[in-house]
């Protein structure tokens, strides 16, 4: 498929030719230098956008094929999307911006209360669930963008740049929850990064230049899962503790 977008009297090309099929459970990093169309593949992928030329299919379904209403409830209840920039309401709290993903979804409000609970918990945010984004860390609000991700149970999270804001510790912590969530659940997981760290530790690398996928190559994940694929199965009680990253609340 091929995207492009008017700018004035002209058209600027993002995307040429990508050819690319992601398979169920897998981790994907994408990866590139600024202006490759990362972000705008990602948006493709995840019915944020539309392709100007080709076809994207989603479980067999063609996307081009579907009306805007149908792709707001396709992304309600197949996707997740974790944006760089964390997207949390400000005058809502952690457990309100999780909960608030749930609207519409036919869950009663205490189902909703129960879940998003739930999911703060695994993210490791027990205790911080009243705390509006002003009074998280940007670790923290990561997590939270993590959990509300997670709220409708999606089959694929769609990451751009989730470590690309958080120093390297933090950074680590929320790739580990990223690999816990393919590993232990089988959610397919696709990021676009700038770090090289991230990449590495996916699945399968994906390198856009000149706007299309001209390489790809093998990360530390398929040798794990091809030696122990049943050693890398986390436990079901682990979670992200949060007490490290106390003290750690941003100025703002």
């Amino acid at each position: 498929m091929t995207k492009s977008y008017a700018v004035g009297q002209e058209r600027v090309l993002a995307l040429r030719n990508v050819n690319l099929e992601i398979r169920r459970g897998e981790f994907i990093a994408i990866t590139g230098l600024s202006g490759q169309g990362k972000t705008t593949l990602l948006n493709i992928l995840a019915c944020l956008d539309r392709p100007s030329s080709g076809r994207v299919f989603l479980d067999g379904v063609e996307l081009e094929k579907l009306r805007d209403s149908q792709l707001a409830k396709l992304r309600r209840d197949k996707i997740g999307f974790v944006f760089q920039s964390f997207n949390l309401l400000p005058y809502l709290n952690a457990r309100e911006n999780v909960e608030l993903a749930m609207e519409g979804n036919g869950k009663s409000h205490d189902d909703r209360l129960k879940r998003a609970h739930e999911l703060l918990a695994m993210v490791g945010i027990t205790g911080r669930e009243e705390h509006r984004p002003s009074r998280l860390s940007a670790g923290e609000q990561q997590r939270v963008a993590i959990a509300r991700a997670l709220a409708n149970n999606p089959s694929v999270i769609f990451a751009d740049e989730p470590t690309g804001n958080l120093d390297g510790k933090t950074r680590n912590k929320i790739l580990g929850i990223l690999m816990n969530l393919n590993l232990q659940r089988g959610v397919t997981i696709v990021v676009v990064t700038h770090d090289d760290h991230v990449a590495g530790e996916a699945e399968r690398i994906l390198q856009l230049r000149q706007r299309t996928i001209l390489g790809e190559k093998k990360g530390n994940l398929a040798n794990r899962k091809a030696e122990k694929p049943t050693a890398t199965t986390l436990k079901s009680t682990e979670s992200i503790d949060a007490d490290d990253e106390e003290g750690e609340e941003d100025d703002q």
